[in-house]
């Protein structure tokens, strides 16, 4: 029996060893040449990196790329079907983060849901009252998250939404002098009413002012090469009095920030609901839904809101901004859009009246051109990178453990076979011959937020914050390129500048490229209304 048993269990070492050895003799991806030590740290490209990853990608005719930049495995996906089969058939896999130790550990961003590791639990937080430790599973973020943006559920934030386009409007009417910043202070709004059920008061508000620091901050904290101790984290644990601990010091002001952002709203919203004050937003209802929970329940429930609230104030800031800026472009660039757009409001709502979320079902060419602006200049052109932490095998490659695996989105919705000419703003790719929408056409949407389990939860909101302000827009104002004092036209630079700096990995450690969310720089454009009867029904929202 027992030797038996001996050969039995040889047996199974002896399979395992020949079949890692044959996993191991797996080729990696195709990708440019690797040069020894440094890899590919010489071939990354400093801007636009998504575009050259494409390249690649035509150039060895494989969806998928390998790099290696200064020893750090990177695995680009540039195909829908190629992350489809990674980040949603094998999520168990392919969802997890890799370490940053400034950001995370020392910042202390480990509540940001996209910096969480995957696994059990996402995020362990200690409630100082009794020093009790409680753990939070990653489902428990999601599915709160879920119950109140899933489609159908959104649709309660609609008059907020409504409200902030209105006040937009207006704002418009006035005469833009930048109208980037009108539509930082359009995102607030929402962003704000939504999650907190909170007023802002204008671009300056202290609550603007935050989430502005702690992006600046977030920026700071993942420029390539700032801090030595994303590559040797156990200088996490040098005294902030030592020479050179500079970024201990830095930490701890920055700390102080994410705290605020993660504090203040919340506690304004909870003496709100105390003094019946508070509106509905996203953590009142959410609040109201604990109180018949134990004390300990209740505790671990508030801190799940707490940190998903933070979650949505962070990222509705810069993303929302760049999308609408990327809209008033594609209509500088092609007029005939614009007409087209506004004859089809004018037939539906009628000349001088404004557009509402009932309309939009008989509006479907805005609906294609909010999703050609998602698809056309996208926000994230290269999603936030997966970690993966066990070896894996796809069409005949080997995906070496510990590597980071990037959806390049932008290759993806500029795919000719899916999207013919991807560089022209054409709505009509979305429509069919009626003029109704294509169900056929792959939808932006489902790219443009993210891949697997870790796409964005809000995605349903921020498209309908687009449409409405897209509709709205169209609908009462026309937007042209603006004359100069001496009679010319200026053209619009089509220049974008980073906003949150979603993830970097820095030239000659674990860190070499840049995801960014992309944000047109200011530029002039001539705003006016459509007719005296728009300025009436603008004007009547007040």
């Amino acid at each position: 029996m027992e030797f038996t048993l001996a050969v039995a269990i040889f047996s199974i070492l002896l399979y395992a060893l020949r079949w890692n050895r044959h996993r191991s003799r797996l080729p990696l991806p195709p990708g440019p040449r690797k040069l020894p030590l440094i890899g590919n740290v010489l071939d990354m490209p400093t801007q636009r990196q998504w575009e050259t990853f494409l390249k690649w990608s035509e150039q060895f005719r494989s969806d998928i790329i390998h790099l290696n930049v200064a020893g750090t495995s990177i695995v680009v996906l540039s195909s829908m079907e190629a992350v489809k089969e990674l980040f949603e058939k094998r999520s168990d896999l392919y969802s997890d983060r890799p370490r940053l130790p400034m950001l995370v550990e020392l910042m202390g961003w480990d509540f940001a849901i996209p910096t969480m590791k995957y696994g059990d639990r996402w995020l362990v937080l200690s409630i100082l009252r009794g020093g009790l430790t409680c753990g939070f599973d990653r489902r428990s973020h999601r599915k709160m998250f879920h119950e109140v943006f899933k489609v159908g559920a959104v649709e309660q934030f609609e008059p907020q939404e409504l409200a902030a386009t209105h006040e937009l409007l207006r704002r418009l009417l006035r005469g833009p002098t930048d109208v980037m910043k009108d539509f930082r202070h359009l995102a607030g709004t929402i962003i704000m009413n939504v999650t907190y059920g909170i007023d802002i008061h204008g671009a300056d508000d202290k609550y603007i002012r935050i989430a502005k620091e702690a992006l600046d901050s977030i920026s700071i904290a993942s420029m390539p090469g700032a801090f030595l101790v994303d590559s040797i984290p156990a200088l996490k644990y040098v005294p902030n009095w030592i020479p050179g601990a500079e970024f201990k010091r830095k930490a701890t002001e920055w700390k102080e920030i994410a705290q605020e952002l993660l504090q203040l709203p919340f506690s304004e919203t909870k003496k709100n609901i105390a003094t019946g004050a508070a509106r509905t937003s996203y953590t009142s209802i959410n609040l109201r839904l604990s109180e018949d929970l134990t004390d300990i329940e209740r505790e671990e429930q508030e801190a799940i809101i707490k940190t998903t609230a933070a979650n949505m104030y962070i990222a509705g800031v810069d993303t929302t901004v760049s999308a609408m800026g990327t809209f008033i472009l594609a209509m500088l660039l092609n007029p005939e859009v614009q007409k087209k757009a506004q004859a089809e409001i004018d037939s539906v709502v009628g000349p001088g009246q404004l557009p509402s979320f009932a309309d939009k079902p008989t509006l479907p060419y805005i609906s294609a051109i909010v999703k050609e602006v998602l698809r056309w200049r996208n926000v994230t052109p290269l999603a936030f990178p997966h970690y993966v932490a066990a070896d894996d095998e796809y069409r005949g490659y080997r995906i070496p453990a510990n590597s980071l695996v990037i959806g390049n989105a932008w290759a993806i919705l500029h795919d000719e076979t899916v999207y013919p000419d991807p560089h022209s703003f054409r709505p009509e790719r979305f429509l069919l011959s009626d003029g109704k929408l294509n169900p056929t056409t792959r939808d932006p949407e489902t790219v443009a937020f993210g891949f697997g389990r870790r796409i964005c939860p809000g995605r349903h909101m921020a498209a309908a914050s687009l449409w409405i302000v897209v509709a709205s827009i169209l609908s009462t104002f026309n937007i042209d390129k603006a004359i100069g004092e001496n009679g010319e036209i200026i053209e619009p630079t089509h220049e974008y500048s980073p906003g949150i700096v979603s993830w970097v990995f820095a030239t000659l450690r674990h860190n070499a490229l840049t995801m960014v969310d992309r944000t047109p720089l200011p530029f002039k454009c001539s705003i006016t209304p459509r007719s005296p009867q728009a300025v009436d029904a603008i004007q009547a929202t007040a």
